[in-house]
């Protein structure tokens, strides 16, 4: 029988804080030929997300990775073998099992690519992924966000914080609003992306800093970062505003019980609306979302942004880059080069 020699990242400890490279480890596998109704997929990119540093932890309300197993995430990848008439050899597909160089899966879990001229592979693991699917979902459903409001987002140069802008600026926003952690970050979300105000979050008092760049109040914030920087917001909402908990990359490294804000009790007195949600709950609306914001990419309202490094040696490294965030826009892995486009 044909087997396929492959690399893979399994997760070799639990990690106590930040992650360090022995908390993982570089597996050389072989895998099957595809059998009936599946195939094998060269991967191409593949994504690291803060919510990945969550998993490796072994919490009660979170799914976790076992030890000593590969670990998974978003990937794109080609089809170089195929026993499913619908995902020919050549293919592009989406699916879930990166951390590896190469997978074998069931087709139905796979997802086909559509090549669009002028938008490249990466953006369907960044702004047409997940990522933005989040940003989108967060802002509209959950944030129930309104033509005319002003909208705060944390983490704002990250995967999910800089799609949140763009479309709260698409969506006729009143004024859009966000924080990062260099000033690099900072001018790419005014000069770049458009967004009406930034400042770099490390400052003696986050909570003015916030109120002097969202003066009229915040209608919206969308918490990518969780602790102080909720507390700054709480500090700036509006009566009848919404807080769209979508992250706390700020406690991640923590995972134990930490201190919560000192002014929750605006929730009350602003009469406000604070909701969490994971992006499984909607999936129903991706096909559309996906969709819309092509058409946002193409006539140009919306921009990919991603940061990319080579090779499958380098995700650890990646990821922990993530943590600490010395990303702009996605951080994606690549394991090996794009396809040749199909012929026109």
């Amino acid at each position: 029988m044909t087997r396929y020699e492959t690399r893979e990242v399994h997760l070799a400890r639990r990690p106590d804080g930040m992650p360090v490279k022995d908390d993982f480890r570089m597996v050389t596998t072989s895998l099957e030929a595809p059998g009936p109704g599946q195939i094998l997929v060269r991967n191409i990119l593949m994504s690291v997300d803060p919510y990945m540093r969550v998993r490796m932890a072994k919490l009660p309300s979170y799914p976790h990775w076992e030890l000593d197993q590969v670990m998974d995430g978003s990937a794109i990848g080609v089809v170089e073998r195929s026993e499913h008439p619908e995902l020919p050899v050549g293919a592009v597909v989406s699916h879930r099992l990166g951390w590896r160089e190469h997978a074998v899966l069931d087709a139905r879990r796979a997802g086909p690519v559509r090549h669009v001229t002028g938008i490249p592979l990466a953006a369907h693991l960044g702004v047409l992924g997940m990522a933005g699917f989040t940003a989108y979902i967060g802002l509209t459903r959950i944030g129930a966000f309104a033509p005319g409001e002003s909208l705060y987002v944390s983490g704002a140069a990250g995967a999910v914080g800089n799609v949140v802008g763009q479309i709260a600026r698409i969506l006729g926003a009143g004024r859009v609003v966000g924080s990062a952690g260099t000033p690099a970050k900072v001018a790419y979300l005014v000069d770049e992306l458009g967004f009406d105000g930034a400042f770099d979050y490390h400052v003696e008092s986050l909570s003015d800093c916030v109120a002097a760049n969202v003066p009229d109040g915040i209608d919206v914030y969308f918490d990518n970062v969780g602790g102080v920087h909720l507390q700054a917001a709480l500090d700036s909402m509006n009566p009848h505003g919404r807080v769209v908990v979508c992250g706390a990359i700020g406690e991640y490294n923590a995972l134990r019980e930490q201190p919560g804000p000192s002014n929750l009790i605006y929730v009350l007195t602003k009469r406000l609306r604070m909701e969490g949600f994971t992006i499984r709950e909607h999936m129903s609306a991706y096909p559309a979302f996906v969709a819309q914001a092509t058409t946002w990419l193409l006539d140009g309202q919306l921009r990919s942004t991603d940061t990319v490094v080579w090779g499958l040696g380098s995700a650890v490294d990646a990821f922990r880059d993530l943590l600490v965030g010395r990303n702009i826009g996605k951080m994606l892995v690549r394991l090996s080069e794009d396809p040749a486009p199909p012929p026109v």
